[in-house]
């Protein structure tokens, strides 16, 4: 249970972070199926479009997410593989940020979404979805008085889509120790990152990727209960290239050995019932983002 909530808090946070600082993304990510009888595609695309309130340097950020989820898998299972092949998951974005005293900012988010196969060709109540985030920033990297970079993020997390229904607290610490080398510990993300130059650097990093979905209308697992949710949950560790095309625009692609996999179908309290043969060794993404 402790791995479970460590695990979330990762998650949350990334998104968290990543949803108030991203004004555009869109990647593309795949799990070869290998040695295993799953396969697993995401393309994704996010944009937030910043509004400038009268308060300096306060904005709402008004932006969508979705993805496009292909999920095939080779075993044969006693259902139909076609109810678990296409997902669609759509976040609507509503963020807040504005500075506060002693050079901390504040950054709020409100996502309301559903995430679904959309077999029945129509959203139910069960298919929607709350998530929302507040975080505490303090970010020093761009101040000429310090000599070694920093920043530090804390706040509380909350969503209905991640299988636990209570807030989670997080943090993460950034410091650039040398000319060249930075790192950034904590739960949303933990990497070792090296300049080669102003516009090219390497990231040793490890994260944590996946997704839940409702499964509409259900179906019996084996004949005897009924799946109505799927999880996919991936620990990673692996390598990241980035170039910076400008200063707010990046293309990057990373290839990762997956550390732990899982793939369970759930039933209506949030209980994993049945779990598919998920031994895929390779992640790889690309994609391209606009940052604040």
């Amino acid at each position: 249970m402790k791995l479970k909530i460590l695990v979330v808090l990762f998650l949350f946070s990334s998104i968290a972070y990543a949803q108030l600082s991203d004004l555009a993304r869109i990647d593309y990510t795949i799990l070869p199926a290998g040695n295993s009888d799953v396969e697993f595609t995401r393309v994704r695309g996010l944009f937030n479009f910043p509004i400038k309130l009268k308060k300096e340097g306060t904005f709402l950020l008004l932006g969508l997410d979705y993805s496009n989820i292909q999920l095939t898998t080779d075993d044969n299972p006693s259902f139909d593989r076609e109810d678990i092949r296409d997902f669609q998951l759509l976040d609507v974005n509503f963020g807040y940020t504005t500075p506060l005293k002693n050079d901390w900012r504040l950054g709020a988010r409100l996502t309301p979404g559903f995430s679904s196969n959309l077999t029945s060709n129509e959203l139910r109540l069960k298919d929607v979805t709350i998530s929302s985030d507040v975080v505490f920033i303090k970010d020093k990297r761009k101040d000429p008085d310090v000599k070694k970079p920093w920043r530090l993020i804390v706040g509380v997390s909350y969503s209905e889509n991640r299988g636990f229904n209570f807030p989670l607290p997080f943090i993460s610490y950034y410091r650039k120790f040398k000319d060249k080398w930075s790192y950034n510990i904590g739960i949303p993300k933990t990497n070792l990152q090296y300049f080669v130059s102003s516009k090219h650097r390497i990231k040793l990093y490890a994260e944590i990727d996946g997704f839940t979905s409702n499964i509409q209308p259900g179906f019996l697992i084996d004949n005897t209960v009924e799946a109505e949710s799927i999880n996919m949950s991936l620990l990673l560790s692996g390598l990241q290239y980035e170039f910076h095309v400008t200063k707010h625009i990046q293309f990057f692609a990373r290839s990762s050995y997956i550390i732990s996999n899982s793939v369970n179908f759930r039933d209506e309290n949030k209980d994993n019932i049945k779990e598919l043969d998920n031994t895929n060794e390779l992640y790889l993404r690309t994609g391209l983002r606009l940052k604040i």
